[in-house]
């Protein structure tokens, strides 16, 4: 994880990514990546010209957080303010890994009779069981589905209708990234998401024609401002949208708050997986998502 404070005076910006582990990003090679435009950010550089200097990844993405968040305090307007986006109610999906054995999955849904909406884990050793299993304990519930690139197609064309039949309102990127041209023939009968398939706003128009949602996460798409962008760009092609995190805390989360405004479906529950959280966290309820305080960011 990397941190940048960008201070003017006695205020402070404050941006936080993970990287893109898929992409071979560490603590390292973000660092030396801010580093190399330290200079021209402390020259006055805005996040648009930050587009230009850095590729999307995790150094970007915690930059430009943190020119959102100085923006904000100078400006004493809220981020979504500033960004022209209205605020409204998010509720987060609360994500139950892969275990063992399919009871064991049922039982940490059952546990989770509060909050609405789960997403689910998977790859291909016994989908179909495991989401019969939380079925089971949780008719009540929205489930989605994240396949981690873990299906072939024939296992997609398989498993597709019977998820269909319990309820599963969505697949996310069951086929691995450059293996997926066989969607632009499938009529699917649940909708698929795109996440290590559309990194960013480049490679928004091949995506469009496999899947009919899109997941934007900060740290692939270089920043909340280029992300605003893709959900954007993604609407006017009437693509349902995904708000996702690679992880981290409270202060990873407000960013991608904000454009959460603009998505669909929204996977926000990173804060809730950790032990210790930032002083000022975000705020859970049930799965709803409290808007960030000031103290914490934008």
């Amino acid at each position: 994880m990397i941190v940048v404070e960008l201070q003017d005076g006695h205020l402070v910006g404050r941006g936080e990514a993970m990287g893109i582990f898929y992409f071979n990003e560490t603590l390292a090679s973000m660092i030396a990546q801010v580093e190399e435009v330290t200079e021209r950010i402390v020259a006055g550089a805005t996040r648009t010209d930050l587009l230009d200097l850095l590729p999307p990844g995790g150094a970007r993405s915690a930059l430009d957080c943190a020119l959102w968040d100085l923006e904000s305090k100078r400006s004493g307007k809220r981020v979504w303010e500033i960004a022209g986006i209205e605020l409204k109610k998010i509720v987060t999906v609360t994500t139950i890994g892969m275990e063992d054995e399919p009871e064991t999955m049922a039982k940490h849904a059952a546990a989770l009779a509060n909050y609405p909406v789960l997403k689910i884990k998977l790859d291909a050793d016994r989908p179909v069981e495991r989401i019969e299993a939380i079925r089971s304990v949780r008719p009540d519930a929205t489930i989605a589905i994240d396949v981690n690139q873990g299906w072939n197609f024939d296992q997609l064309k398989e498993f597709a209708p019977r998820m269909k039949a319990l309820g599963v309102s969505m697949i996310e990127q069951p086929l691995p990234r450059g293996e997926d041209e066989e969607l632009e023939s499938y009529e699917s009968p649940i909708l698929l998401c795109g996440d290590e398939s559309c990194i960013h706003g480049g490679e928004l128009e091949v995506a469009s024609n496999r899947y009919q949602m899109i997941n934007i996460k900060l740290d692939k798409s270089g920043g909340l401002t280029h992300a605003i962008e893709i959900a954007r760009q993604a609407k006017k092609q009437d693509l349902g949208l995904m708000l996702g995190t690679m992880g981290g805390t409270s202060l990873g989360m407000a960013p991608s708050f904000v454009v959460g405004l603009l998505c669909d479906f929204h996977d926000l529950d990173g804060p809730l997986l950790l032990t210790n959280d930032r002083s000022f966290g975000i705020k859970y309820k049930n799965g709803v998502v409290e808007p960030p305080l000031r103290n914490l960011w934008g």
